[in-house]
């Protein structure tokens, strides 16, 4: 998910949004830890869209 998708989403989306992103995250890491997932680059991918989505969500809250 692209920065500029992330900006155009209300708040209550972007916490849907965080849910998730953070349960695709559990899902891809223990399916991994189990046996080799056929990309892992997938892990670094969900994990920095977390970090987008939460750094809005902290950006708009200071707002």
């Amino acid at each position: 998910m692209k920065q500029s998708e992330i900006k155009n989403l209300s708040v209550a989306e972007l916490q849907e949004q965080l849910s998730q992103l953070k349960k695709t995250y559990s899902e891809l890491k223990t399916a991994h830890t189990i046996s080799p997932i056929d990309n892992p680059l997938q892990l670094r991918g969900v994990r920095r869209a977390v970090a987008r989505v939460a750094t809005e969500l902290t950006k708009r809250e200071l707002q």
